[in-house]
C-alpha cells in the first residue's frame, strides 16, 4: 500500500482491443506505474501509451478522459492509483 495515489476511475473497456477508457483525477505520464483495484481484484502495469481522441500523448492532466491499453480485462468503476 506504500505510495499509493488515487488517480482516476474506468468509466468504460473495450474488451476486444483491451482498451480502458479512465477519468483522472490526477495527472498521469507515459512510463507511471498504475494500479487497477476492485474488492480484492486488482493488478499493476506501466503505462507504455495513452491516447486522447485518438491521438498518442506523453502525459494528461486532472479532468481529462484517456485511452489506455491494459494488459487484463478491467471493470467499469475500477479504481486506478499511481504507485511509488
Amino acid at each position: 500500500m506504500l505510495g499509493e495515489k488515487p488517480i482516476g476511475r474506468v468509466e468504460h473497456f473495450y474488451n476486444k482491443i483491451s482498451v480502458a477508457i479512465i477519468e483522472l483525477s490526477a495527472p498521469l505520464t507515459v512510463g507511471d506505474t498504475i494500479k487497477f483495484r476492485k474488492g480484492e481484484e486488482e493488478f499493476e502495469q506501466t503505462v507504455d501509451s495513452m491516447q486522447i481522441e485518438h491521438e498518442q500523448i506523453k502525459a494528461a492532466k486532472k479532468g481529462q478522459a484517456i485511452g489506455l491499453k491494459t494488459v487484463q480485462p478491467v471493470q467499469e468503476g475500477m479504481e486506478v492509483l499511481k504507485v511509488g
